[in-house]
């Protein structure tokens, strides 16, 4: 039989430490949890040092040094694809019944050096100093945001941290999957517009001013369409500038000054309020970006209450984390009209951002008391029409870049031959 030392949390979520007699430390994790306590930290008493110099020079040496914590400079976040499946990692050991700072060093120790192995050794540290998991996390925002933290704090009270974390995981994993199509989706359009832009700067640069010399010599008048092309070749190539400012330079500089200023502009309120509402009632990309919203709130909600997180609170981190204005003012009345012990599903329905079937499928669920369950199937629901809303957006822009290509295209081909035809009747 041993001794050990432990860190656990009682129903109320408040840290205990005491002591176990054990043979074993899974057997001392059970008579832990015998005791109505959830373990975060479980430790073999070491024996009392000898006084010999010798033996404490040979425990001195085998004693592993602490790491240092990490810090350091860090541009940017973690990244959601390592951050998932580390709760998905987590979560398993958890299940396993591993004590939670043994999980944790054995999660931190697998990383590669970075951002998120320098985070986890922090947060290893703190739990270790006798800090809950949530409070440890809560302070490194870049890694674990609110709604993270609010989750795992859910999961401590309830001692269901395992099951909170796979569905955080799920949660983390599903967003994720939805990106990713939405910016696979966009790659092809995207690389096609670069190529053709290069090809035409091309052509403006080095084939239309050979034109321009033939027609030169010949001295004939030149159509509008002709002068317009050659006015275009003359820009693009500097000669003609405004400003002193070479078409090419705007061309391939002018696009990230253009986003870098929006995503300036959008990160004041009234830019993002102005932005976020103008989007929502583009053609096709506006109904695409509403149904992402709409499944990413739900997800959202559901989630959370399905972790026992007030709803008041829920409801003020899915506006929190919606990603669009007009989302986030329709929860905060929603968030409002709770307080004062209306219903969900009114303010939303008068907010006029969701679709009928989602609003009625809300109220379904606040009367039966199965709303984290409707709120899911919403969201389950929606990522089905965001993936055919992509595909649909695809198949529109292939056919429109060939078009808008072969019209460029064509008009180059006409304006260079229309003087040619001109050519050959004055030579006839």
């Amino acid at each position: 039989m041993g001794t050990y030392t432990y860190q656990a949390l009682n129903a109320s979520g408040k840290t205990q430490k005491g002591t176990v007699e054990a043979a074993s430390s899974e057997e001392a994790i059970q008579r832990i949890k015998s005791q109505g306590y959830f373990p975060t930290s479980v430790q073999a008493q070491k024996a009392k040092k000898s006084s010999n110099k010798a033996e404490k020079a040979a425990e001195k040496a085998a004693k592993p040094k602490k790491k240092k914590k990490g810090g350091g400079f860090s541009i940017g976040g973690v990244s959601p694809k390592y951050l998932a499946l580390f709760t998905r990692q987590l979560s398993t050991l958890q299940d396993a019944g591993l004590p939670l700072l043994r999980s944790l060093q054995i999660l931190e120790s697998q990383q590669k050096p970075g951002l998120l192995k320098n985070i986890l050794l922090g947060v290893t540290e703190e739990v270790e100093g006798g800090s809950s998991l949530s409070e440890s996390m809560g302070k490194y925002p870049k890694a674990f945001d609110h709604l993270y933290v609010k989750m795992v704090n859910a999961g401590e009270i309830g001692g269901v941290l395992d099951v909170i974390l796979q569905r955080l995981s799920e949660f983390m994993e599903k967003a994720e999957r939805l990106k990713r199509k939405i910016k696979g989706a966009m790659v092809y359009p995207v690389v096609v517009i670069i190529v053709a832009l290069a090809i035409l700067t091309g052509i403006m640069l080095m084939i239309i001013p050979k034109f321009e010399e033939i027609f030169l010599d010949f001295g004939i008048e030149l159509p509008w369409l002709t002068q317009m092309l050659i006015n275009t070749s003359r820009w693009v190539a500097g000669t003609n500038s405004v400003g002193g400012i070479p078409g090419w330079a705007i061309m391939v500089f002018g696009g990230p000054i253009l986003w870098i200023t929006f995503k300036l502009i959008r990160k004041t309120p009234p830019g993002k309020a102005t932005f976020d509402t103008l989007i929502l009632w583009v053609p096709v990309l506006g109904s695409l970006i509403r149904k992402t919203v709409i499944a990413r709130f739900t997800r959202t909600l559901g989630t959370l209450i399905s972790a026992g997180v007030p709803i008041l609170e829920a409801v003020t981190i899915t506006s929190q984390t919606s990603g669009n204005y007009v989302f986030e003012k329709a929860l905060t009345n929603v968030h409002d009209s709770i307080r004062e012990g209306e219903t969900f599903a009114t303010p939303l329905r008068e907010s006029k951002t969701c679709d009928a079937i989602v609003v009625n499928m809300i109220d379904v669920g606040e009367e039966t008391g199965e709303m984290d369950a409707m709120l899911l199937k919403i969201a389950d629901n929606y990522d089905e029409e965001v993936d055919v809303a992509v595909a649909a957006l695809v198949s529109l822009i292939e056919p429109l870049m060939v078009v808008v290509l072969g019209v460029m295209v064509g008009t180059i081909v006409v304006a260079m031959f229309l003087p040619m035809i001109k050519m050959l009747e004055s030579l006839g």
